[in-house]
Protein backbone atom coordinates (compact mmCIF):
# COMPACT_ATOMS: atom_id res chain seq x y z
CA UNK A 1 0.00 0.00 0.00
CA UNK A 2 1.37 3.40 -0.98
CA UNK A 3 1.06 5.80 1.92
CA UNK A 4 -0.31 9.01 0.43
CA UNK A 5 -2.50 11.78 1.83
CA UNK A 6 -3.94 15.15 0.86
CA UNK A 7 -5.08 17.94 3.17
CA UNK A 8 -6.52 21.37 2.42
CA UNK A 9 -6.89 24.08 5.04
CA UNK A 10 -8.67 27.39 4.45
CA UNK A 11 -8.93 30.22 6.94
CA UNK A 12 -9.39 33.97 6.59
CA UNK A 13 -5.60 34.24 6.85
CA UNK A 14 -4.32 31.38 4.69
CA UNK A 15 -5.17 28.77 2.10
CA UNK A 16 -2.87 25.73 2.16
CA UNK A 17 -3.12 22.54 0.12
CA UNK A 18 -0.73 19.63 0.50
CA UNK A 19 -0.35 16.19 -1.06
CA UNK A 20 2.44 13.89 0.01
CA UNK A 21 3.67 10.35 -0.48
CA UNK A 22 5.72 8.83 2.32
CA UNK A 23 7.02 6.15 -0.06
CA UNK A 24 8.25 8.58 -2.68
CA UNK A 25 11.61 9.58 -4.10
CA UNK A 26 11.86 13.14 -2.79
CA UNK A 27 10.10 14.86 -5.69
CA UNK A 28 8.70 18.27 -4.77
CA UNK A 29 6.67 21.19 -6.00
CA UNK A 30 6.50 23.84 -3.29
CA UNK A 31 5.22 27.41 -3.18
CA UNK A 32 4.54 29.24 0.07
CA UNK A 33 5.34 32.75 -1.22
CA UNK A 34 8.14 32.76 1.40
CA UNK A 35 11.18 31.80 -0.65
CA UNK A 36 13.44 30.71 2.20
CA UNK A 37 10.69 28.49 3.60
CA UNK A 38 10.26 27.02 0.10
CA UNK A 39 13.98 26.21 0.07
CA UNK A 40 13.78 24.48 3.47
CA UNK A 41 10.71 22.44 2.45
CA UNK A 42 12.33 21.44 -0.85
CA UNK A 43 15.38 20.08 0.91
CA UNK A 44 13.14 18.43 3.52
CA UNK A 45 11.35 16.59 0.70
CA UNK A 46 14.57 15.65 -1.10
CA UNK A 47 16.27 14.21 1.98
CA UNK A 48 13.23 12.57 3.60
CA UNK A 49 12.28 10.94 0.26
CA UNK A 50 8.75 12.21 0.88
CA UNK A 51 7.15 13.44 -2.35
CA UNK A 52 5.67 16.83 -1.47
CA UNK A 53 3.28 19.03 -3.41
CA UNK A 54 2.41 22.12 -1.40
CA UNK A 55 0.80 25.43 -2.27
CA UNK A 56 0.21 28.10 0.36
CA UNK A 57 -1.27 31.56 -0.02
CA UNK A 58 -1.35 33.73 3.06
CA UNK A 59 -1.35 37.25 4.38
CA UNK A 60 2.42 37.64 4.05
CA UNK A 61 1.84 41.38 3.54
CA UNK A 62 0.94 41.41 7.26
CA UNK A 63 3.54 38.90 8.51
CA UNK A 64 4.92 35.45 7.75
CA UNK A 65 3.48 33.99 10.98
CA UNK A 66 0.12 32.69 9.72
CA UNK A 67 1.54 31.09 6.59
CA UNK A 68 4.43 29.36 8.37
CA UNK A 69 2.17 28.11 11.16
CA UNK A 70 -0.50 26.75 8.81
CA UNK A 71 2.07 25.08 6.55
CA UNK A 72 3.37 23.27 9.65
CA UNK A 73 -0.17 22.32 10.66
CA UNK A 74 -1.02 20.94 7.22
CA UNK A 75 2.21 18.99 6.70
CA UNK A 76 1.83 17.48 10.18
CA UNK A 77 -1.77 16.42 9.54
CA UNK A 78 -0.87 15.08 6.12
CA UNK A 79 1.99 12.88 7.38
CA UNK A 80 -0.21 11.62 10.23
CA UNK A 81 -3.01 10.74 7.79
CA UNK A 82 -0.61 9.00 5.40
CA UNK A 83 0.76 6.87 8.26
CA UNK A 84 -2.67 5.33 8.87
CA UNK A 85 -2.53 2.94 11.84
CA UNK A 86 1.31 3.09 11.90
CA UNK A 87 1.57 -0.69 11.72
CA UNK A 88 5.02 -1.97 10.78
CA UNK A 89 6.89 1.34 11.03
CA UNK A 90 10.09 1.93 12.96
CA UNK A 91 8.33 4.67 14.98
CA UNK A 92 11.63 6.24 16.08
CA UNK A 93 14.22 8.08 14.02
CA UNK A 94 17.25 10.20 14.71
CA UNK A 95 19.90 12.00 12.71
CA UNK A 96 22.89 14.29 13.01
CA UNK A 97 23.47 16.49 9.96
CA UNK A 98 26.41 18.81 9.30
CA UNK A 99 26.08 21.79 7.02
CA UNK A 100 29.53 23.34 6.69
CA UNK A 101 30.08 25.15 10.03
CA UNK A 102 26.81 23.91 11.58
CA UNK A 103 25.73 20.63 13.15
CA UNK A 104 22.14 19.76 14.09
CA UNK A 105 20.52 16.77 15.74
CA UNK A 106 16.89 15.68 15.49
CA UNK A 107 15.12 12.81 17.25
CA UNK A 108 11.54 11.82 16.32
CA UNK A 109 9.04 9.52 18.01
CA UNK A 110 5.74 8.97 16.19
CA UNK A 111 4.14 8.34 19.56
CA UNK A 112 0.67 9.76 19.00
CA UNK A 113 1.55 12.60 21.39
CA UNK A 114 2.58 15.98 20.03
CA UNK A 115 5.53 17.62 21.77
CA UNK A 116 8.41 19.71 20.46
CA UNK A 117 11.69 20.63 22.12
CA UNK A 118 13.61 23.17 20.06
CA UNK A 119 17.06 24.24 21.21
CA UNK A 120 18.44 26.52 18.52
CA UNK A 121 19.09 30.21 18.24
CA UNK A 122 19.75 32.50 15.33
CA UNK A 123 21.83 35.67 15.33
CA UNK A 124 19.64 37.51 12.80
CA UNK A 125 15.93 38.33 13.00
CA UNK A 126 15.40 37.17 9.40
CA UNK A 127 16.97 34.71 7.01
CA UNK A 128 16.12 36.16 3.62
CA UNK A 129 12.30 36.56 3.82
CA UNK A 130 11.66 34.17 6.75
CA UNK A 131 11.59 35.38 10.35
CA UNK A 132 14.10 33.26 12.27
CA UNK A 133 11.67 32.81 15.18
CA UNK A 134 9.21 31.15 12.81
CA UNK A 135 11.49 28.13 12.33
CA UNK A 136 10.74 26.99 15.87
CA UNK A 137 7.06 27.81 15.41
CA UNK A 138 6.94 25.72 12.23
CA UNK A 139 8.29 22.65 14.03
CA UNK A 140 5.99 23.16 17.03
CA UNK A 141 2.95 23.35 14.73
CA UNK A 142 4.11 20.33 12.76
CA UNK A 143 4.85 18.18 15.84
CA UNK A 144 1.49 18.95 17.45
CA UNK A 145 -0.45 18.02 14.31
CA UNK A 146 1.72 15.02 13.46
CA UNK A 147 1.18 13.88 17.05
CA UNK A 148 4.90 13.22 17.38
CA UNK A 149 7.70 14.02 19.78
CA UNK A 150 10.21 16.12 17.85
CA UNK A 151 13.43 17.11 19.60
CA UNK A 152 15.73 19.44 17.69
CA UNK A 153 19.06 20.78 18.83
CA UNK A 154 21.55 22.96 17.02
CA UNK A 155 24.84 21.75 18.46
CA UNK A 156 26.85 24.60 16.94
CA UNK A 157 27.11 26.84 13.91
CA UNK A 158 27.79 30.39 12.79
CA UNK A 159 26.01 30.96 9.50
CA UNK A 160 22.25 31.33 9.97
CA UNK A 161 21.39 29.78 6.61
CA UNK A 162 23.56 26.77 7.43
CA UNK A 163 22.00 26.50 10.90
CA UNK A 164 18.50 26.36 9.45
CA UNK A 165 19.49 23.95 6.70
CA UNK A 166 21.14 21.53 9.14
CA UNK A 167 17.97 21.59 11.27
CA UNK A 168 15.59 20.86 8.38
CA UNK A 169 17.85 18.15 6.96
CA UNK A 170 18.24 16.43 10.33
CA UNK A 171 14.46 16.43 10.71
CA UNK A 172 14.09 15.02 7.19
CA UNK A 173 16.44 12.11 7.89
CA UNK A 174 14.95 11.39 11.33
CA UNK A 175 11.42 11.35 9.90
CA UNK A 176 12.51 9.15 6.98
CA UNK A 177 13.80 6.58 9.47
CA UNK A 178 10.74 6.82 11.75
CA UNK A 179 8.15 6.31 8.96
CA UNK A 180 10.11 3.50 7.28
CA UNK A 181 8.53 0.06 7.21
CA UNK A 182 10.41 -2.60 9.12
CA UNK A 183 9.65 -6.24 8.20
CA UNK A 184 10.50 -7.34 11.75
CA UNK A 185 7.80 -5.11 13.29
CA UNK A 186 4.37 -6.72 13.47
CA UNK A 187 1.53 -4.41 14.37
CA UNK A 188 2.64 -1.20 16.05
CA UNK A 189 5.88 -0.66 17.93
CA UNK A 190 4.25 -0.19 21.34
CA UNK A 191 3.43 -2.38 24.35
CA UNK A 192 0.08 -0.53 24.49
CA UNK A 193 -0.92 -2.00 21.15
CA UNK A 194 -1.66 1.39 19.58
CA UNK A 195 0.02 4.70 18.86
Amino acid sequence: MIRKASIERKTRETQVSCTLNLDGTGAYEVSTRIRFLDHMLELFSKHSLVDLSLDAKGDVDVDDHHTVEDVGVVIGKCVDKALGDKAGINRYGSAHVPMDDSLARCVVDLSGRGYCVFNAEFSRAKINDLSSEMIEHFFRSLAENLKANVHIELLYGKNNHHRAEAIFKSFALALRDAVSKNPRVTGVQSTKGSL
